[in-house]
């Protein structure tokens, strides 16, 4: 599993929803849809309609990818930050039960008001 205390995603940009299709197939329930997907130079997070996936890849090569399944389930609570006029970059904070807090900074904060209309969809 990511050790989310010692690191976040960072410059997170969008990508097409099917970006991830290889890495995460096995993975998803039937039914369940990928919403938004974005990147960071080797590493990802996949915005489901049931949970959050976020994807390390490790090594030199980056044949190991650990995925981490974050379920909307477990959010107690989460808070955005949007860019503003020198800080260019918008933040998500997740507080999972169990797990403490995760964070994600986007390029921007334009998805910000998805991704939150997403979570509250599932955590209210």
């Amino acid at each position: 599993m990511i050790d989310f205390q010692n690191a976040s995603f960072m410059k997170l940009t969008p990508v097409a929803p099917d970006a991830y299709d290889r890495t995460i197939a096995p993975l998803l329930i039937p039914g369940e849809r990928v919403i938004a997907a974005f990147r960071t130079m080797r590493d990802g997070v996949v915005f489901t309609d049931k949970r959050i996936i976020s994807i390390n890849v490790q090594g030199v090569t980056g044949a190991k990818v650990d995925c981490t399944s974050l379920p909307y389930s477990k959010i107690q609570t989460y808070s955005i930050e949007t860019a503003g006029v020198l800080d260019l970059d918008g933040e998500l904070c997740l507080w999972f039960s169990g797990l403490g807090m995760v964070r994600f900074e986007f390029c921007g904060s334009k998805n910000l008001a998805e991704i939150c209309q997403i979570i509250s969809t599932h955590v209210l």
